[in-house]
């Protein structure tokens, strides 16, 4: 391609191409559910620029093209909520979602004093439980949310902390 992939922070003018990845990304996701109205895939663009707002959002970019998002934010106690990780199908598996998860992390421990990290994915999410345990992140519980769908939640200690 002759372009390095390069990862910075969010602005509020990647709104539009992070909210049509993500789009195109958790299609699988919906697929393997058989559930079509998840969050993702029913966020408004307005919705999104509050995350933006509000929280850390870092993005990879291929020469102009946004092809990889993650958010973060950090509630009082030092826990940092990590969601949305997603990475184009055409560059998945090349590590660049750990890439993503590492900036996220590294930022919200610098600027936000993040103590601990967590997530939550689908049961059947494998390739994502795959990701998150190569990361250092372990199951800490499950919670059965409908007939089809269990959340895994999993956490990772800042090291050091």
């Amino acid at each position: 391609m002759g372009t390095s992939v390069t990862i910075s922070a969010a602005t509020d003018d990647d709104a539009e191409q992070i909210l049509k990845l993500q789009y195109l990304c958790y299609q699988t996701e919906a697929a393997l559910y058989d559930d079509y109205a998840i969050e993702p895939l029913t966020q408004t663009l307005h919705a999104l620029r509050a995350e933006l707002g509000e929280g850390c959002v870092m993005v990879a970019r291929l020469g102009q093209e946004v092809v990889g998002s993650v958010r973060g934010t950090v509630d009082p106690d030092g826990t940092a909520k990590i969601a949305k990780l997603i990475v184009h199908p055409r560059l998945q598996r090349h590590g660049l979602g750990g890439r993503l998860l590492a900036a996220v992390e590294e930022r919200l421990a610098a600027e936000r004093s993040a103590k601990r990290y967590r997530l939550f994915t689908g049961h059947r999410s494998e390739g994502s439980l795959r990701l998150y345990r190569s990361h250092g992140y372990a199951p800490v519980g499950t919670e059965q949310l409908t007939t089809r769908l269990s959340v895994v939640t999993l956490e990772k200690q800042l090291t050091g902390a």
